[in-house]
């Protein structure tokens, strides 16, 4: 599907005829448009739809291409998984073709695109839009995180532990998805004679350089918090653990020592108190002692260990 749009009045209005084209979910004659028509590489152009792909600029001999990583919209099937994707930007001389898996069209309202001054102002302002999009989600992720960590400290479920496994891979994709735009945003300020930048879009591109560098900051910050909150929580995971067994040793041994002396008193041989009629309630009392006397025991030997 593709959805075309031109600069008028310096703004974007969707036309038929638009030197602006936005492809979505791409049909073969489309492919076959894009492949013959505007002679853009092939493997350039799948790159546009592989997330795996890193962002890199390549130059070619009738336009530009740059490979761009953005964050995917999110779906219910991923629960708390963030995942990236990349975006195909095509720049020739009076046109601009993007290649995206999810449609791009929404943001093209929003307030960056008031103003439009030229072709390469929308390609600018597209790139500054994904750098908004990696901050916002980013914000949620560390809101969810916060939630998270709140429900851990009640109640201790597996659940809400690989959620927090899933928010921390996911500022892992984020992280190096923002890091990768880094290096192709320094190559284009490196190229910018080449790309005909004037002079009023270089300082647009260092503001996005700055914008996306703040970006890259907020999520190294947002990975090593939760990344440190993971640690925490596995040893205060062990330590609980450890507490339960000590409990449950105690109990055990407790319960051990009584044992032996009813056993003690229960063998096939003569037993000095058989002839009382109290002999019960007095192994019985033994019991209760000699359980007595290991709490004490043992009370006593934690004391001297703390």
């Amino acid at each position: 599907m593709v959805v075309r749009y031109k600069i008028e009045g310096e703004k974007l209005v969707q036309s038929n005829d638009g030197n602006l084209m936005f492809f979505t979910q791409l049909t073969p004659e489309e492919k076959r448009y894009l492949l013959d028509n505007l002679l853009i590489d092939e493997h350039t152009l799948n790159s546009s739809l592989d997330p795996e792909e890193l962002a890199r600029l390549e130059i070619e001999p009738e336009h530009f291409a740059f490979i761009i990583k953005a964050p995917k919209h999110h779906i219910a099937a991923d629960e708390l998984l963030f995942r990236v994707q990349s975006i195909g930007i095509f720049l020739f001389k009076d046109k601009m073709v993007v290649v995206s898996q999810d449609p791009l069209t929404e943001f093209l309202n929003s307030k960056p695109f008031q103003k439009i001054l030229s072709i390469k102002d929308v390609f600018f302002k597209i790139i500054y839009s994904f750098i908004v999009q990696f901050y916002n989600h980013l914000n949620t992720i560390n809101r969810i995180s916060d939630e998270l960590e709140a429900k851990l400290s009640q109640a201790q479920e597996n659940k809400y532990l690989l959620h927090l496994f899933s928010l921390e891979k996911s500022l892992v994709y984020y992280h190096n998805a923002i890091n990768t735009n880094h290096f192709l945003l320094e190559k284009i300020k490196f190229n910018a004679n080449k790309l005909n930048i004037t002079d009023e879009e270089k300082e647009l591109l260092e503001d996005i350089l700055i914008e996306n560098n703040q970006c890259l900051r907020q999520a190294e910050t947002y990975s090593s918090i939760l990344a440190s909150l993971m640690d925490a929580r596995a040893s205060i995971i062990a330590n609980n653990l450890n507490v339960l067994m000590k409990i449950l040793n105690i109990i055990t041994i407790t319960i051990m020592v009584p044992t032996f002396v009813v056993s003690l008193f229960s063998m096939n041989v003569f037993i000095p108190i058989a002839e009382y009629k109290h002999a019960f309630w007095i192994i019985l009392g033994m019991c209760l002692v000699s359980a007595i006397s290991f709490i004490i025991i043992w009370n006593m030997k934690i004391n001297k260990i703390k």
